[in-house]
């Protein structure tokens, strides 16, 4: 691979992934943050990352697949399965990495803090497909623009780190020392494109799959990891337009970013 891509690609994974630091930063601006607030950046964040795994990645990985298929029905299988291990992938660390939901409430000292660590071990778990899926699009960027999936990303970050910061502060910590782990933890993600990088760096035939893959390693994150922690909420229709409104505006930046 050209080193020009992979500087590329790391970079834009690390400037992504250090808007979670910026997100942590968010903890100083006010004294108490309200589970709803959160709620609803959460769903902000479940819609631009809907929109981005499939306008940056499945769609374009499957008109990629579908292009040079000889055989529908064995391409879309392919496509099917590729999907699904990214799914899977996720799936499995998930099952083998100790990890807690929902362990942020209203913004005050109600956290033990092994629970909001397991909390923010779910988050960190997140930071892997997401630098897999920049990777990836670095790779495949003759087939797809990868600024907005990178946009995407980063936004969606922001409630992420509130929310590590939100849980420490809430265990005990400094409102300072969970600003700067907010940072440490956004530091995974350059690591999940690194092996995005060498994963499309095989063949280019496995980079419309590898595309496929990561989108499915992003819908696990919003279906099983985002949009869960805002279960339980009353106000459906606000936490429903958040969602829409996520997505829309995702969309638009995609065709923007992406002509």
């Amino acid at each position: 691979m050209m080193n020009a891509v992979f500087a590329q690609g790391l970079l834009a994974a690390l400037g992504a992934g250090l808007v979670t630091g910026l997100g942590g930063c968010l903890i100083f601006l006010k004294k108490r943050y309200l589970k709803s607030e959160i709620n609803q950046l959460l769903n902000l964040a479940a819609g631009v990352m809907l929109a981005a795994s499939f306008f940056s990645l499945l769609v374009p990985s499957m008109e990629e697949i579908m292009r040079g298929a000889a055989d529908a029905c064995s391409a879309a299988g392919g496509y099917v399965l590729a999907v699904f291990a990214g799914v899977l992938l996720v799936w499995i660390l998930n099952l083998l990495i100790p990890h807690e939901h929902n362990a942020m409430g209203h913004h005050g000292p109600h956290f033990d803090l092994k629970k909001a660590w397991l909390f923010i071990i779910a988050i960190t778990l997140h930071k892997l497909p997401e630098g897999l899926a920049v990777g990836i699009a670095y790779g495949a960027e003759n087939i797809v623009s990868p600024l907005s999936l990178v946009v995407g990303i980063a936004a969606h970050n922001i409630p992420e780190g509130l929310t590590i910061a939100i849980s420490l502060v809430g265990a005990g910590n400094s409102r300072l020392q969970a600003a700067l782990t907010a940072f440490l933890i956004g530091l995974v993600q350059p690591l999940g494109a690194v092996i995005g990088l060498f994963l499309m760096d095989v063949s280019f035939n496995v980079v419309p799959y590898g595309m496929a893959l990561a989108g499915g390693t992003l819908l696990f994150v919003v279906i099983n990891e985002i949009l869960p922690e805002t279960y339980g909420s009353k106000d459906t229709n606000r936490s429903a337009a958040a969602v829409f409104v996520g997505f829309i505006c995702m969309t638009y930046l995609t065709m923007v970013l992406g002509d």
